[in-house]
């Protein structure tokens, strides 16, 4: 094992630690991580909405939850719009250009890819729909953009420059108000003018590699692209699902009726709850088992991050380790984020097409611990249980090796600014 680590941090980590310092890659991650506290706190209101207690979940009412999803929508549900904002603050501050400049430049930018809708008696209405993480394809390209064409003007010396004596906030103003000019203008022109919808163009493009079925492959598909999403920092489920998910309901559909008619064998293996219950345990990149090595790293910050992130790891909440550890373009740990749920998937469709385990034909509250919600999704089948737990003991091993890489790399750094502090 020790030979194993050695290879990794010889042969994985010179390339990977360059691509991780890459400009543009760097203010992603920087820019989707400084949305983490939103995202903590947007999944706890998350939680509070859906209990994973069935009893305490039929007293909420649809008001109460709708009430209590107030802050979760304005935080998880605004994520790309959060990250536009600081992916352009970091890009620009890479070039040393104003920060706050570049951030306000590229979430305006983001914005005007989305044409507001008009409502009786109430005005303009932005639609919230592609602001969260469906649109983050789109929140990363616009902040590049206008952060890039800020560069480039300014380069250029094409600029209103004011006289020494005007304070500094005023002067960056008026820095940026022909780069604001130029990038508002080309993207009016490119949605609204020639109204083409940058979002959908993006979603069509997804289409073709999306292939969601009834078989291996059409199993194994969507979660690749999920989790290479994940790892690049896209809210994989939002932009894969929006896609797959009407197969998976008709899939669902079909088992449900088949259960409603007696027949002891459903006719499906995947619709969406067996990727819920059986290969995203924990969260997407079936995370939950991680969680678990970090509550054993002698790694001060892993330890903490493995605390805080237990119980929403147990409810399936697990954008605070994703945006936290980082997963999000950190390859030590999206390399096994990637190839664990491919494995499990596997392992689960032999599971379910060898009726070893019963398939899936309920759709239990997604809060649930895993466990629990394989077994009621499975209409009661006991051996769901089972598989669930071979399931999370498969990605602890998985997860072992590059975890202990990256804590290894994590202490050098935790004992360097300790002698520092000395």
């Amino acid at each position: 094992m020790n030979k194993f680590f050695e290879w990794v941090e010889r042969v994985l980590m010179p390339p990977m630690a360059k691509l991780s310092e890459q400009r543009h890659l760097r203010a992603i991650r920087d820019g989707i991580v400084s949305t983490l506290p939103l995202l903590i706190v947007g999944s706890f209101f998350l939680m509070f909405a859906f209990p994973p207690i069935p009893k305490l979940a039929e007293k909420m009412s649809p008001e109460l939850v709708s009430k209590i999803l107030i802050p979760f929508r304005l935080t998880m549900g605004l994520m790309s719009l959060y990250a536009s904002y600081g992916i352009g603050y970091s890009l620009a501050r890479s070039y040393k250009l104003d920060g706050i400049s570049g951030g306000i430049l590229a979430m305006a930018a983001f914005i005007m890819t989305t044409i507001p809708l008009t409502m009786e008696d109430v005005g303009f209405v932005l639609p919230m729909g592609n602001l969260g993480g469906a649109g983050m394809f789109v929140a990363i390209l616009m902040a590049i953009f206008a952060v890039e064409v800020m560069r480039s003007l300014q380069n250029r010396d094409i600029m209103i420059k004011m006289p020494e004596g005007v304070p500094d906030s005023v002067a960056r103003s008026f820095e940026a108000l022909i780069p604001a000019a130029v990038v508002i203008t080309i993207i009016w022109i490119v949605r609204v003018m020639l109204d083409f919808d940058i979002q959908a163009f993006i979603m069509n493009l997804f289409k073709p590699l999306v292939r969601a079925g009834n078989t291996l492959p059409g199993i194994l598909i969507p979660i690749l692209l999920i989790t290479l999403l994940w790892a690049a920092g896209i809210h994989g489920v939002s932009v894969v699902g929006s896609i797959a998910r009407p197969i998976w309901m008709v899939l669902l559909d079909e088992n449900m009726t088949a259960l409603a008619d007696g027949a002891k064998v459903l006719p499906n293996i995947a619709p969406e709850p067996f990727f819920q219950w059986f290969i995203w345990i924990g969260g997407s990149g079936a995370t939950l088992g991680l969680v678990f090595l970090f509550l054993t790293s002698k790694s001060d910050y892993l330890k903490r991050l493995g605390k805080a992130c237990l119980l929403p790891g147990i409810c399936n909440i697990n954008e605070p380790i994703i945006f936290g550890a980082p997963i999000v373009l950190n390859p030590l740990l999206g390399i096994p984020f990637i190839i664990g749920p491919i494995i499990t998937g596997i392992v689960s469709y032999i599971a379910m097409y060898f009726n070893m385990v019963n398939r899936p034909s309920i759709t239990p509250p997604w809060t649930l611990p895993a466990p629990i919600g394989a077994y009621l999704a499975t209409n009661g089948d006991w051996r769901s249980v089972i598989l669930v737990i071979i399931n999370i003991l498969i990605m602890v091993a998985i997860y072992y090796p590059f975890f202990k890489a990256y804590e290894k790399q994590l202490l050098r750094e935790e004992e360097g600014k300790k002698v520092v502090t000395q």
